[in-house]
């Protein structure tokens, strides 16, 4: 063979080899072999603009380099550092955030770090004291760590998306739909027919080899593929995250002088697997060289830890409070109140999740500058030996949020007293009668539920007037959805015509909301990843119920439709299948029937602890109530999390379906 003339490690060989050399039977046994025989490298192989595959026998790769922080791949000569192990001075800098995700999925987890974690950053300081040809080994190492570990917690529980999926029907929300999401303005270019280069895992050989495969189906960020050469054989496709490190664009092991090696199964049935892949690749689609570097990019976010916010006091719901961002997961920001107070072993006491485009999160100054009441910090309590506090504090700043659509504030605006419908944000499966009952500056308004306010207002809520929250009275009539009516009124005989003139007031203006319907894509049944609301560090695997306009109503799979909520489909709560696997949040699976009954006595002792507060705190306002309650609300965590591992035991034994939402039950 010349050696212009590319080869591959065919099946024949494969076997061979196992069967007949002895000094193949390790990895750098391997390696060397491999680089004798110049088998596995396609070097004429590359991508047009379009994504298409072309061999050109003039084409010769250099050698590369990959960052180890952002996948992207190039020369040493333009590479950063002296290492040349990253691609920019951002992607070094934030290397060493990477070391600090097993702390922080711990913190949302509440279990110690991994013991991976910490080996992680024993190689980290290993390989910046070691020579060249060490670092090398050892990049590679560190690279496949991080990508098991992103995926690891999504996954601790034993939920497996793929497997739910072909159960569940294979219907999930694509990610265009997720107009925060990762990739979302590039997901067009990702389509079913795709070729990729992906991890072989039907092969004996000591050390990772890879080979390609198909997308036959796409749900979210999850992708089925089909290895090269089964043809319509189904029985070994497998599931992979496209956002993953081992998913490659055609052409990516000839640069990195990576193995193509065919599943074993395959090939005795193709003798010249040469002419088969030159037949299959030329003119198909991959995709795009700079996936990984977009996907990169898009989960770099504004905020770090010891960024100081205000964001709404999760005890009364009516008022702020101080915060300080301490960790950051996939754009998702854990805050710890100023005086949130800190526990005998040092744990937070209160803390908030949140995305960094909630409308619940605001720039420090915001409650003073639109008249929003605040919460004065209690300097008295101590946060000084926790990490996010031991650093010199930033207040955040405006364009580091989301800007909300202008709105115009003038004789026809909202006005106190004007009635409405909104989202119950006490019980957001429910849409209740309200009234705007303060209107503060820059377009906010506080929005009461008509018939169980609180006297004081403790338990208004604001809203922007732009929120999806809020509706014009109808609403729910014509589109067929429940209105939760003050005491002492009956659907069969309420009509806002008749509320209106008892009550001696008016609708606001139709035209002052937004119910623009956008075409968001979202279908009833759709699967996807959504946070409970109520409580935000959970994101749980869910189910669009129903679509109308805007709103979308989320079933959580396993629980009870009373569990259902409404959120706006650009809420930046709601996520693509496979994005806690990307960002290594931990998904939360469906939880059995075992467990529900568990989850409805805590969910009714968190929401009586919340009542007391706000009681306790109208009736004395003693500080001291806001602390026995925090600590209530730590111990029913603890019992929460026994009583799930108990649960969960119960149901390894005797294990059973989930209950989940059924199409046909839909509104």
């Amino acid at each position: 063979m010349n050696d212009g003339e590319e080869r591959i490690f065919d099946g024949e060989a494969h076997d061979q080899q196992n069967s007949s050399d002895d000094d193949v039977n390790n990895s750098a046994t391997l390696s060397s072999w491999a680089e004798r025989e110049g088998i596995g490298k396609f070097r004429h192989t590359y991508i047009n603009e379009h994504g298409q595959v072309y061999v050109n026998p003039t084409q010769f790769y250099v050698s590369a380099v990959t960052c180890e922080m952002c996948g992207t791949r190039g020369t040493k000569k333009t590479f950063f550092s002296r290492s040349k192990r990253f691609c920019s001075v951002t992607c070094s800098r934030s290397y060493s955030s990477i070391s600090k995700k097993s702390s922080i999925l711990a913190r949302v987890q509440g279990r110690p770090p991994t013991k991976k974690s910490s080996h992680k950053l024993s190689l980290k300081s290993h390989t910046e004291a070691s020579q060249s040809k060490t670092n090398e080994q050892h990049q590679e190492n560190l690279k496949h760590q991080e990508s098991r570990a992103f995926g690891q917690d999504a996954t601790l529980g034993g939920f497996d998306w793929g497997s739910y999926l072909e159960k569940s029907g294979l219907l999930a929300a694509p990610v265009s739909c997720f107009r925060h999401a990762p990739l979302c303005a590039q997901w067009d270019d990702i389509y079913v027919g795709l070729k990729v280069e992906v991890l072989n895992t039907h092969t004996a050989l000591p050390s990772k080899v890879y080979w390609i495969a198909t997308v036959v189906q796409l749900a979210g960020y999850k992708a089925l593929l089909r290895y090269e050469g089964y043809d319509d054989d189904d029985s070994h496709d497998l599931w992979c995250n496209l956002g993953t490190a081992d998913v490659h664009p055609i052409g990516w092991c000839a640069v990195n002088s990576k193995l193509l090696v065919p599943p074993q199964e395959v090939h005795q049935h193709i003798k010249d697997w040469k002419s088969y892949l030159m037949e299959r690749l030329v003119g198909a689609h991959t995709l795009p060289v700079d996936f990984h570097v977009k996907m990169a990019d898009s989960l770099r976010c504004p905020f770090r830890q010891g960024v100081r916010v205000e964001v709404v006091d999760r005890s009364l719901v009516s008022r702020t409070r101080l915060a300080v961002v301490d960790t950051v997961v996939g754009g998702r920001l854990r805050l710890l109140y100023e005086d949130g107070g800190l526990g005998p072993s040092g744990e937070v006491l209160s803390d908030f999740w949140c995305h960094m485009q909630s409308p619940l999160l605001h720039p420090v100054g915001w409650s003073e500058r639109v008249g929003h009441s605040i919460k004065e910090t209690d300097m008295s309590v101590n946060m000084s030996s926790h990490p996010a506090f031991r650093k010199v504090l930033h207040n955040s700043v405006l364009h580091q949020f989301r800007k909300l659509r202008t709105v115009y504030m003038g004789d026809t605006f909202f006005e106190e007293g004007m009635k409405l419908e909104a989202i119950d944000p006490l019980n957001l499966g429910n849409i209740c009668v309200a009234s705007v009952r303060k209107v503060l500056l820059d377009g906010y308004i506080m929005v009461g539920s008509d018939g169980v306010e609180i006297s004081d207002g403790s338990d208004w809520f604001c809203y922007h007037a732009s929120s999806h929250a809020i509706l014009p009275v109808g609403y729910c009539e014509n589109n067929n959805i429940p209105l939760t009516l003050p005491p002492g009124y009956d659907h069969a005989t309420f009509t806002w015509t008749k509320y209106l003139e008892e009550t001696g007031t008016v609708a606001a203006p139709r035209r002052l909301f937004n119910t623009d319907d956008v075409g968001h894509g979202f279908t009833s049944g759709m699967k996807l990843e959504a946070v409970d609301l109520m409580e935000p560090r959970l994101v749980c695997v869910a189910t669009v119920r129903r679509c109308v306009g805007r709103l979308l109503l989320l079933h959580f799979d396993g629980w009870e439709p009373e569990f259902d909520q409404w959120v706006d489909c650009q809420s930046p709560e709601i996520y693509p299948v496979g994005w806690c696997e990307i960002t290594g949040y931990q998904l939360q699976p469906p939880i059995g029937p075992g467990k529900i009954i568990f989850m409805v006595f805590i969910y009714a002792v968190q929401n009586l602890i919340a009542t007391c507060s706000i009681l306790l705190s109208i009736s004395l306002d003693l500080t001291w109530f806001a602390c026995v309650s925090t600590v209530i609300s730590v111990k029913v965590e603890e019992m929460e999390t026994a009583l799930l591992s108990s649960a969960q035991t119960k149901e390894n034994d005797n294990s059973g379906p989930f209950t989940t939402f059924k199409q046909e039950d839909s509104v």
